[in-house]
């Protein structure tokens, strides 16, 4: 835990990888410590009180939301990042905790104004489309985080997407040289792994 926490609210779908990777990708090059659900896995925890605990210590939070076509298997939509993105904004607005009530938070659809449809109730909000693109998400949450931070040594988004390109590329030789298929990198794994790529790679 600490003040650069930041809660991972996304699909954790094979089709949404590459985003996954580049949120995570841009919040430690950004300066700050990536928090999610997948961070632990304890047979003995309830992933309900495992999720409130992590944005319960999380002064930041960002959410794609963009993620609502029917499961093939279910024909149902899948509703875990509307639910968690209620759960941060519940915790901002109805603790006593000053800590809490500053709490910010990034939203991210794919298109402007389509949340409208289906959850009206954020209405009013600075919602920010990605149109899917990895590298318009890149710079949308670097720009966020930036002003945050507020460290001259954090590159634009621009600079960081270009880094994420040559970090994916280097991807799955890191994990070969781990005895891994990128597949199976865990949350923990991809951490450790972005935190060690960056000073190689910028030669520090």
């Amino acid at each position: 835990m600490s003040g650069r926490d930041v809660f991972i609210n996304c699909p954790f779908t094979v089709d949404y990888q590459a985003h996954f990777q580049a949120i995570v990708f841009t919040v430690v090059r950004s300066g700050f410590a990536p928090r999610c659900a997948r961070e632990s896995d304890d047979g003995g925890e309830v992933r309900l009180d495992k999720i409130c605990r992590i944005i319960r210590q999380c002064p930041y939070s960002v959410h794609d939301i963009s993620k609502t076509e029917l499961d093939a298997d279910s024909g149902l939509p899948r509703f875990n990042m509307p639910f968690e993105l209620g759960l941060f904004l519940g915790a901002k607005r109805f603790s006593g905790r000053s800590y809490d009530r500053r709490k910010k938070t990034l939203i991210f659809d794919r298109d402007p104004y389509r949340y409208q449809s289906y959850i009206s109730d954020i209405a009013g909000q600075d919602i920010h489309d990605h149109k899917g693109d990895v590298d318009q998400l890149i710079r949308k949450l670097a720009a966020w985080l930036r002003d945050e931070v507020r460290d001259p040594k954090v590159p634009g988004g621009f600079a960081i997407a270009a880094e994420f390109e040559k970090f994916r590329a280097d991807l799955p030789a890191i994990a070969a040289d781990m005895q891994l298929q990128v597949s199976e990198l865990t949350f923990n794994d991809l951490v450790e792994v972005i935190a060690r790529w960056i000073p190689k790679a910028r030669g520090t």
